[in-house]
This record gives C-alpha cells, structure tokens and sequence, in this order.
C-alpha cells in the first residue's frame, strides 16, 4: 500500500532522514520506533505532504505522491494524527470532527459517522458543544483520533499517540488503534513506548540518526540484543 524508496528529508543543512526504504502492505499496523530525532516525525511529515522530500520517492496505491499537496494526499486516503494531538481549541467537539470531513461530499454518510464516532467516542458525545481546548489530555487524543477517522482514510499515521497521557489513558488509546487495523485501516505509527508498539505491531522497523538500522515483526525486534539494551532496558 505504501512504499518509501530512498527517501532523504532536510531541514535546511541538516539531513533529518537519510535514504531510508519501507513498506506498509494493507491491513498491517506497522511501528516506527527509534530515539527522539532519530526521523520518525519527519518520515510522517513527508508521507502527510507536510515535509517536501529531498529526494527519493512515496508511492501510495501505485501513485508517486512524492510532491503531491498535503490536500491531495488527504484526498487520496492517507490522515495523520499528529504528536501533541494539534486539535483546534476554540472549536467545539463538534467543529473538529467537521474539519476531519472538510474534502467530502456525501452528506448523508457523514451524518453516521458523527453518529459511529460518538457511540464510539462517548465523552466526546457528551461534550460535542464544548470548546476543544477545554477537554483533557485523554480526551484531545480521542478528537484527534476521531476527527482523522472522519476522514474515512485507507491509512492513518499516528505520531506519538501515548505521549502525556495517563497510563491506564495509554492503554485505551493503544486499543483503539489496534481496534483501527482489525477494521480494515491500515496503520502507520510512531511511538516512544517501543514494547508497547513491539507488542501490537505487524511489522517494525527502528530509526537510528536518520538511517534504518532494523526491521522485522515486532517478536523478532523485542528479541534483538540490540532492541532490547537499547530501547527496552528497565
């Protein structure tokens, strides 16, 4: 479904991402882990549109995406779920769910899944006229998860979705997720809890100064000498 071929990401002088080739078949949730600035935001930031490569190439259902448009990439079936949540504070429930539906047309379909995601969701129904910024950390992550599935994507990119939450918060959002894949989205995921992503992934791959240093399942990452000083220690 998604493929990276040799791509390089700059941010000015310096080579955040450095040639580094990967796969997403569908209905996998596959884990990107590695050290912060190791390059996972970056890698989903050039698969969303919002990094331009500087070089190699994204190809997403047979398409090169390499320099389509953050909206196009959008409208070709990809959401991303960004770190610290990013919702719209001064917008109601409500109002950040409509913005994960702002390309699509078909107004009946997206009246029920207003309706899926508030039975899914249900603090978020019970707080759909309440500002966005008003909500707890817990809560946030639910409306950024919601509003990206209102999308309808093929493949959704979670970047650090555990970050400041509690722990049993961590929990349920990681179930969540899971629950995204046995649906039939794909999953693309950054996450700092490598045992955590190790457990409930397909597929893994670990980031190291830029570069891929290891892929495979997540049993054979967790059992990996290196991994596990490195990444999994205490």
């Amino acid at each position: 479904m998604l493929e990276l071929r040799d791509l390089v990401c700059r941010y000015g002088k310096v080579t955040a991402v450095k040639g580094i080739s990967l796969k997403v078949e569908r209905g996998q949730l596959v884990a990107l882990i590695g050290t912060n600035g190791a390059g996972k935001t970056t890698t989903l930031k050039a698969v969303s549109g919002l990094l331009q490569p500087a070089g190699g190439s994204i190809v997403f259902d047979g398409v090169d995406i390499t320099r389509a448009s953050a909206r196009k990439i959008l409208s070709l079936g990809i959401a991303h779920c960004p770190e610290g949540r990013h919702v719209f504070p001064y917008m109601t429930v409500e109002e950040n769910l409509e913005m994960g539906c702002y390309l699509r047309m078909d107004k009946q379909e997206i009246a029920g899944d207003f309706d899926r995601m508030f039975e899914q969701f249900p603090r978020l129904a019970e707080r759909r006229q309440q500002q966005a910024g008003t909500l707890s950390g817990g809560e946030q992550q639910m409306l950024a998860i919601a509003r990206a599935l209102m999308s309808r994507p093929k493949l959704i990119l979670f970047d650090e979705p555990s970050l400041g939450l509690a722990p049993n918060i961590v929990e349920r959002t990681f179930d969540i997720i899971t629950g995204i894949r046995d649906a039939g989205t794909t999953v693309l995921m950054v996450e700092q809890n490598a045992l955590a992503a190790l457990e409930m992934c397909d597929h893994a791959y670990l980031l190291e100064s830029g570069a891929l240093a290891l892929s495979g399942s997540g049993r054979e990452l967790v059992g990996n000498p290196h991994v596990r000083s490195a990444y999994l220690a205490g």
